[in-house]
């Protein structure tokens, strides 16, 4: 499904493609009380919360998720720690929601995450890193059906969005 942000500015519409992540507040985020700091920098940023629920993940859904890694030595460890307590996971959107979102982000590794991301700023670890964030514009739509049903995200566009996006932007 493509969602389209359709502004009216002086009588002109302007329709742009808005990319989804998944993200994931993971159980070291939880347990450690960033939630909040969290959720608030991708608010301050501009981008929009289209879906937002708390839920304990299972390890048939870790394995769907990170089927890549269900080989790597570590995986076990990676099911322990993603299920210790519930996540919060989120559908965002945005134009070019995946870089943007990514960066905020920053790498896996959290020593080598830059301040000023959520890693650089929360996080110590590789395993223990925070956050999930879907990597292309693909897997942020393949993601989020994965953790939300249709009727879970909301389509919708913030009486603020004129003072996100410029009408440039959406030519």
């Amino acid at each position: 499904m493509v969602i389209w942000l359709i502004i009216c500015n002086f009588g002109k519409y302007y329709s742009e493609p808005m990319e989804q992540s998944l993200i994931i507040i993971k159980p070291s985020g939880v347990e450690r009380g960033l939630i909040g700091p969290i959720i608030g920098r991708f608010q301050q940023k501009g981008l929009v919360i289209a879906g937002l629920k708390m839920m304990m993940l299972n390890e048939d859904l870790l394995r769907q998720h990170y089927a890549h890694l269900v080989d790597k030595p570590f995986f076990a460890s990676l099911i322990k720690s993603m299920t210790a307590c519930p996540v919060i996971v989120m559908c965002l959107r945005g134009k070019d929601a995946i870089a943007v979102i990514r960066s905020l982000v920053g790498p896996t590794n959290c020593r080598n995450a830059a301040p000023g991301t959520i890693r650089g700023d929360y996080g110590m670890s590789s395993q223990e890193n925070i956050i999930h964030a879907s990597d292309s514009p693909e897997n942020g739509i393949i993601e989020t059906n994965r953790f939300f049903s249709p009727e879970e995200i909301f389509d919708y566009i913030p009486a603020n969005i004129s003072y996100i996006y410029s009408p440039d932007e959406r030519d």
